[in-house]
């Protein structure tokens, strides 16, 4: 068992794995946030909200400390946080959010904006990040494994290694920065390996890979769920496989994330011989802040003792306007306030200077005592037109029913939010390749988020009067993806189009002569 016997001889990570599960989360927490506050205040930001004053609650009993913490500190959006401190670490300052320069910033997948989000990466990150990937690697243990598949290769298909750099910083996709600075007992099982890693064409990368993929014996995956899908499509092609399995017969685990699998789930399937088993992981430029800890269950459980502190805002129309902006003055909660079944909006403060960032994620606590999540959806990306409030979880739960009772695989699929006239409508675009009936589609989708969501069920009698559908075929989300240069990495397509995407989507079918009346 070469990886897992290499990791447990380092006994502080597996120290780490058994603080939080025998530990009080508000206790971890607090830690958490007092080494923060510790560490940065000598830096710009902590000078102006005076974090030495801060800390000094620490010495009271009770919520003291977090009272002063949140009382002070603002609550920040990357916009508000970039134009006021973050902007100054790619002008190569120092000690603004964080001690020292920041020299790495990962490039969100811009599924919220216009263009690309600049994220500080800090040494200190790079290594919360890693700690948290081991201890993952480490919960292995708790299924039934042959010891030969610790053996195997992993295959991680990230973002380019060869970073991009202006003279002061380097940038590139969050995979991109990590990979290239994996502890030297990984990359012997790591693949594609450097050489392949670093190109940045990824359509190039993904022939590389098809071409060396015979020369390898893979047991787990890790990846994006639609660009390793496709990866393993050519594969099969390629070398007139059945399945992924008659190449790789090895492979047991996928490690996935970024995205709901549940959609891509039923075309993934036909690409295998037998069952994998999935791995949920909520690695995001800002961190790496969940993964799945227990076998066989969808959610994952939050880390609360590496490098961040989390606070929670409801979720709701008292807290968010209609953009998904979050209100003045809202009320915020600490680990040990939240309430299972709810979703909440969370805020991070990190070991990379982010500081009650609001990172745009929507969650759901399935088990309080467990400290497991399920990701619900974006800030932004709630469909709310006329009160409907239809979540990204209530979409690919929708869409999963559909393919269950029509045996059809949808690969992607997005949402628009349009006027009509005094009334609204919503416009879906769904990627299969199956022979279906839109209209049969439109109803199944519909019916199904009546009986996810009463707010839907009225607003469907009321203000929402219209449905439309328009099949699409796959291949159109992707490249209309690799037109707006977020193809690859992490990107991901985004579940609801607004504003400034949504004209680009609509053009671009029309470009491509698909019909959107």
């Amino acid at each position: 068992m070469a990886i897992l016997g290499t990791l447990l001889k380092n006994g502080i990570r597996l120290r780490e794995s058994l603080e939080q599960e025998y530990s009080a989360p508000i206790e971890l927490q607090k830690n958490v946030l007092k080494k923060l506050l510790i560490k940065s205040v000598k830096t710009e930001i902590g000078k102006k909200y005076e974090f030495d004053a801060i800390l000094k609650s620490f010495k009271s009993e009770g919520d003291d400390f977090y009272n002063a913490f949140s009382s002070r500190v603002p609550i920040y959006n990357y916009d508000k946080i970039y134009e006021e401190w973050w902007h100054r670490l790619k002008n190569g300052e120092k000690n603004i959010t964080w001690p020292g320069e920041i020299r790495y910033f990962a490039l969100s997948s811009g599924t919220s904006g216009a263009s690309s989000k600049y994220i500080p990466i800090s040494k200190d990150m790079v290594k919360a990040i890693r700690k948290t990937g081991v201890r993952q690697i480490l919960t292995l243990s708790k299924y039934d494994l042959p010891n030969s598949l610790f053996t195997k290769g992993i295959l991680m298909l990230g973002g380019s290694t060869d970073l991009e750099f202006n003279g002061t910083y380097f940038s590139g996709d969050l995979s991109g920065i990590t990979t290239g600075r994996l502890p030297i007992w990984f990359q012997r099982f790591y693949k594609p390996g450097k050489i392949i890693s670093r190109n940045k064409n990824w359509g190039e990368k993904l022939d590389q890979i098809v071409a060396n993929a015979p020369k390898w014996d893979i047991g787990i995956i890790v990846g994006v769920p639609a660009w390793l899908q496709i990866l393993m499509e050519k594969i099969i092609e390629r070398y007139q496989l059945k399945t992924i399995h008659d190449i790789w017969p090895n492979l047991q685990i996928f490690v996935h994330g970024g995205v709901s699998f549940q959609p891509y789930k039923k075309g993934f399937e036909k690409l295998l011989a037998k069952p994998l088993i999935y791995m949920e992981t909520y690695l995001a430029s800002e961190g790496f802040l969940a993964f799945q800890a227990l076998p066989d269950r969808p959610s994952m459980r939050l880390v609360l003792n590496n490098g961040i502190f989390h606070e929670f805002i409801p979720f709701n129309e008292q807290n968010f306007d209609e953009d998904g902006e979050v209100r003045p003055n809202v009320q915020t909660l600490q680990i040990d306030q939240v309430e299972e079944g709810k979703d909440y909006a969370l805020l991070i403060t990190t070991c990379a200077g982010a500081w009650r960032y609001l990172i745009g994620d929507t969650i759901k606590f399935v088990s309080k005592k467990e400290n497991e999540i399920i990701i619900t959806g974006r800030t932004k990306h709630f469909l709310s037109l006329c009160g409907e409030h239809l979540s990204v979880d209530n979409m690919n739960r929708a869409i999963n029913m559909v393919e269950e009772s029509m045996n059809v695989s949808i690969r992607e699929f997005t949402v628009l939010g349009l006027p009509q006239g005094s009334l609204f409508m919503h416009h879906w675009f769904v990627g299969t390749e199956d022979e279906v009936d839109q209209g049969e589609i439109m109803r199944q989708i519909d019916e199904n988020l009546k009986e996810l969501n009463d707010d839907y069920t009225v607003e469907r009698r009321h203000a929402l009067k219209e449905v439309k559908l328009t099949k699409v075929p796959s291949v159109l989300f992707y490249a209309w993806m690799k037109s707006e240069g977020k193809e690859g990495g992490q990107n991901k397509f985004p579940r609801v189009l607004k504003g400034d995407k949504m004209n680009s989507w609509l053009n671009f079918l029309k470009a491509n002569n698909i019909g959107i009346s």
